[in-house]
C-alpha cells in the first residue's frame, strides 16, 4: 500500500481540504489568495521581460492541452532551461484568448488537483474570487515545506538565516529549490536593488556577503570598540564614555606614524584637524543611532534587557542566505552552488553569534542602519513582527534548530 500523501505545505493542505469537503468556494478563494506559477520560455523571457511566453502541456483526460499552474509547495527542482513565471487567479482569467487551452489545471496529478475551465462565462465561477490589489501570497507568515525541503542539519541551519525575510515577505523559509517570485522577478530583484545582470555579478556580491564586507566599516568599528570596552571592564558601557573613546582612537590615528616594510619606511602625515573633527562627529552620531535602535529594540523584545548588538554580521549573512537563493531562482548559478553558499552562511554566523536571537537583533540592527534613518517605518516594523512569529512559532526552526 502506498504511502499516505503528505501536503508539502499548509496552502496545497488547505487546497486538498476544500476539495474533500466539495467546498469550491473556499477552493478557490485560497487558490486566488496565493501565487501561481505557471511554465514560461526562458529564451522569449530573456529576450523580452515584459512579455511572459507561457508552456502548454497535454492531458488525456481533458483530450488536449492544459495550461499547468502550481502552488509553491508542488513547484519541481530548478532546472536550467525550465524556468517559471508567477501570477494572480484573476490574471490567469484575464490572460485566456482563443487559441489557448480550454482548460487550466491546478497542481496537476496531486490528490489536491483541480480542473478549472480557462474560457468565459465558465471561467467567471472560479475568477470572480480575484481580489484586485490584494497581496499574494501574504505576508508576516511562517511558511514551511514539510516534505522536499530540509528541517533538520546544515542546510536547514543556513536557510534558517535568512528566516526574517522569508517571514516578512510570506516565501517558504527552508526551500533549497527556490523559485522565489519567480525567473522574471528574481532576475528583476537582483538588477533593480543590487546591479546584478551576470553570473560574475551574483557570484562577486554573494562573495562578498560571506565574507561580510557588504557593510559598512564604520559600523564594524564603532561596535567592535564596544565589545573592546565591554571585554577590558566587565560589562556595561556608559554611552557617553563609548563616544569619547571613539574620539579619543580616531585622534591618535590621526596624528600619523611610521612604518617600517621590507621596502623601507614610509612615513604618514597628519590629517588635517577640521577632517578628523568632521569624523568623530559622523561617529558619534552613529553611537547614538544605535543606542536608541537598541533601546528601541529592548523594548520590543528583539533584545534582551541589558542586551546589545554584538556585530552586525548578520545583516550580511541573512542576505547571503537569501543571495544564493536569488541567484539560483535568476539562473545565475546552480542548486550545488547555492547550497554551498546557504551551508557557509550558517557556519559563519554560528561563530559570530551565540543565539538566533542574538543574530536577529544583529540583522535587524544592521538593516536599520541602512535603510530607516531612524523613522522605525516598515525597514524596522516588519523585522520585529517577523521575529516575534520566528521566536514564538511551535513550528519555527528558530525554536527547532541548534544556533550552534
Amino acid at each position: 500500500m502506498p504511502p499516505a500523501w503528505v501536503p508539502p505545505t499548509e496552502i496545497e493542505q488547505a487546497l486538498l481540504d476544500f476539495k474533500l469537503r466539495e467546498d469550491w468556494a473556499g477552493y478557490f478563494d485560497r487558490l486566488a489568495r496565493e501565487r501561481l506559477y505557471h511554465e514560461i520560455l526562458r529564451d522569449r523571457a530573456d529576450a523580452d521581460p515584459s512579455t511572459t511566453y507561457s508552456v502548454f502541456g497535454h492531458d488525456p483526460r481533458v483530450g488536449g492541452p492544459v495550461w499547468a499552474v502550481y502552488t509553491v509547495g508542488m513547484l519541481p527542482a530548478p532546472e536550467p532551461h525550465r524556468v517559471f513565471n508567477i501570477n494572480s487567479l484573476g490574471w490567469l482569467a484575464d490572460a485566456w484568448k482563443p487559441g489557448r487551452p480550454a482548460w487550466i489545471v491546478v497542481n496537476p496529478g496531486s490528490p489536491c488537483e483541480a480542473f478549472l475551465p480557462a474560457a468565459p462565462p465558465h471561467s467567471g465561477a472560479w475568477a470572480q474570487h480575484h481580489r484586485p490589489g490584494r497581496p499574494l501570497g501574504g505576508r508576516h507568515r511562517l511558511l514551511t515545506l514539510r516534505v522536499g525541503g530540509p528541517l533538520q542539519g546544515s542546510v536547514a541551519h543556513g536557510l534558517a538565516c535568512g528566516a526574517l525575510l522569508c517571514v516578512s515577505n510570506g516565501s517558504v523559509w527552508n526551500a533549497m529549490g527556490w523559485h522565489g517570485t519567480g525567473y522574471i522577478n528574481e532576475r528583476r530583484r537582483l538588477r533593480e536593488w543590487w546591479g546584478i545582470t551576470t553570473r560574475e555579478e551574483w557570484q562577486h556580491y554573494l562573495r562578498d556577503l560571506l565574507a561580510c564586507e557588504q557593510h559598512s566599516s564604520v559600523w564594524d568599528f564603532v561596535l567592535g570598540l564596544r565589545r573592546t570596552i565591554a571585554r577590558d571592564f566587565g560589562g556595561h558601557v556608559d554611552p557617553g564614555y563609548w563616544r569619547q573613546a571613539a574620539a579619543n582612537v580616531l585622534r591618535a590615528k590621526s596624528e600619523g606614524s611610521v612604518v617600517v616594510t621590507q621596502e623601507g619606511v614610509t612615513r604618514t602625515e597628519p590629517r588635517p584637524e577640521s577632517e578628523i573633527e568632521a569624523q568623530i562627529e559622523g561617529v558619534q552620531r552613529l553611537i547614538g543611532r544605535i543606542t536608541r535602535y537598541e533601546a528601541r529594540m529592548r523594548a520590543d523584545g528583539v533584545l534582551g534587557e541589558g542586551a546589545y548588538v554584538s556585530s552586525v554580521d548578520a545583516w550580511d549573512l541573512g542576505r547571503a542566505s537569501k543571495m544564493a537563493r536569488w541567484g539560483l531562482g535568476a539562473r545565475f548559478g546552480t542548486l550545488e552552488e547555492a547550497e554551498y553558499a546557504v551551508v557557509q552562511a550558517g557556519r559563519v554566523a554560528s561563530h559570530s553569534y551565540r543565539s538566533w536571537q542574538d543574530f536577529s537583533a544583529g540583522y535587524v540592527l544592521g538593516r536599520c542602519l541602512h535603510f530607516d534613518e531612524e523613522e522605525f517605518g516598515d525597514w524596522y516594523q516588519d523585522m520585529v513582527d517577523a521575529h516575534r512569529i520566528l521566536m514564538s512559532d511551535p513550528g519555527s526552526p528558530w525554536l527547532n534548530l541548534p544556533f550552534r
